[in-house]
């Protein structure tokens, strides 16, 4: 049995920071804390944040959640770094000052260039290496897009005075005070830049995507020394990084093949473990690598929604019908059920199966008795259909290898009436475990593994726990006309260019 200790998780988001104390070996919270920061919408389908926002909400949860545990720094024997994917800053490496606002994953502004590429005829070579599609979703066109309308940024990459990083990157540096650039291969699995077979930075899509090959970090097992900081008053390693849905994914101990899991945050992410062998889909899914652990790579098939826990927000914030987010199952129980309303929450484009960057949100079947509840239904809904969607592609390209069973996590499974749905809209079990902030976990145990005060992976997963499973108990011909309005909304939806 592995000793006890402390583990501190960082979860930096798209929303919000939040840092967690696990006690070893079981994992078992001690302290949280968590922090909001400003979403930037300069112009329609671009998404930014301030890089000092996340910097600064990063380093003050975990100030906090140190404190609330009543532990000294000393006690804390390693850090776990879960980050929003995709997103991509470029900083001076002599002063570890961004030269541009962090480009969001979410952001549509390179739509044109990858139009562009995808015309040329790029995309299967970029699938075959990668596993990715084109599309503005990933780094690569961030990086040159950054480099191209920084003035001078382009020239002071070539010169090797710039670095690139996604936000663990960016993070590691700031913590190690500029000792340490580096990554895990899950994050540059994600940057449409990395050989996914080979495990290494490819030279032809460094080419392609114009990014010079000196901005980009090493790349390291999600469970490594990624260096030491001091910045707590005492030193502590930084050991385990992992991208959030694949943090999540470790915290849901999918490490069989089959095994399904499915975050909702702002967006929505879904992951099929696929097993030491990457599979590409026939489907419009991604390719990607779901861990790698003593140098061995696991690999997973991947759908990605854009808007989730987003559409939820959209209701309180911009619509203003809700004043929290946990109002919205309640509003939506009232609603008439007969009235089927739909919400394609398109807002910055549409994720698998239709990769339409174009597209923009809409709404069917309006009318004039369509209330708050028919609004906070459908939003909810919408997360189903999609869900649905993902789920029938990776059964496609998987078959018998998918499981029926979808585990779940992320902030919207706390809404009962939302899992319903789901169960319902699948067709299938849904189940929620105890412990409900499984990308913290997941980043927590990669750490806790290195430092030797965490089980091997099978004995983890023995560990897991059920918090409830949803069953379904919606009738088959109901449920399957709910979805062919859905596909019909959708297919209203899509751009010119995707139809």
């Amino acid at each position: 049995m592995p000793a006890e200790g402390h583990i501190l998780a960082l979860d930096q988001g798209t929303t919000s920071t939040r840092a967690i104390v696990f006690r070893t070996p079981d994992l078992a919270p001690v302290a949280s804390a968590q922090q909001e920061f400003a979403q930037h919408y300069p112009q329609s389908g671009w998404v930014e944040h301030e890089a000092e926002d996340l910097w600064e909400t990063s380093l003050a949860v975990m100030r906090e959640a140190i404190g609330k545990a009543g532990l000294a720094p000393a006690q804390i024997a390693g850090i776990g770094i879960a980050n929003q994917r995709e997103t991509t800053l470029v900083w001076d490496r002599r002063t570890g000052r961004p030269v541009h606002r962090a480009i969001v994953w979410q952001d549509r502004r390179t739509a044109a260039t990858c139009a562009a590429l995808r015309e040329a005829g790029h995309a299967a070579g970029v699938a075959a290496m990668t596993g990715l599609l084109i599309d503005p979703y990933f780094s690569a066109t961030k990086i040159a897009w950054i480099l191209d309308a920084v003035p001078g940024a382009r020239a002071a990459a070539e010169r090797g005075e710039l670095a690139f990083g996604t936000v663990d990157s960016f993070l590691l540096w700031r913590l190690t005070e500029g000792r340490v650039h580096a990554t895990d291969a899950t994050n540059a699995a994600r940057t449409m830049l990395f050989d996914i077979r080979a495990g290494a930075w490819d030279p032809a899509m460094c080419a392609l995507f114009r990014v010079p090959m000196g901005m980009l970090p090493e790349v390291r097992d999600c469970a490594a020394d990624f260096g030491t900081t001091t910045l707590f008053g005492a030193a502590i390693p930084v050991l385990g990084i992992a991208g959030d849905q694949q943090a999540a994914t470790v915290g849901q101990a999918c490490f069989e093949p089959g095994m399904v899991k499915s975050t909702y945050g702002t967006g929505c992410f879904a992951l099929l473990n696929t097993g030491e062998a990457p599979v590409a889909s026939s489907h419009r899914l991604l390719t990607t690598i779901a861990y790698q652990l003593r140098g061995r790579r696991t690999y997973a098939l991947e759908g990605a929604i854009f808007v989730a826990g987003a559409a939820v927000q959209w209701l309180r914030d911009g619509l203003g019908i809700i004043k929290d987010a946990a109002e919205s199952g309640a509003l939506a129980a009232q609603s008439d059920p007969a009235g089927r309303l739909y919400l394609v929450p398109a807002f910055v484009g549409l994720g698998v199966p239709h990769w339409d960057a174009e597209a923009r949100g809409t709404i069917h079947g309006l009318t004039r008795a369509s209330g708050r509840a028919d609004f906070a239904r459908a939003a909810l809904e919408s997360v189903g259909y999609q869900t649905r969607d993902l789920v029938e592609a990776m059964q496609a390209d998987m078959g018998a290898g998918a499981r029926a069973v979808l585990r779940v996590d992320g902030g919207m499974v706390a809404s009962d009436w939302t899992m319903q749905f789901l169960a319902d809209v699948l067709g299938a079990p849904v189940d929620r475990p105890i412990i409900r902030e499984t990308t913290a976990l997941g980043a927590g145990y990669l750490a806790g593994l290195q430092a030797g005060l965490c089980p091997e992976p099978a004995e983890f997963a023995g560990r897991w726990q059920l918090d409830r499973r949803f069953g379904p108990v919606m009738a088959e011909a109901e449920r399957e006309a709910a979805y062919r309005g859905w596909r019909r909304a959708v297919q209203r939806t899509l751009s010119e260019s995707a139809t």
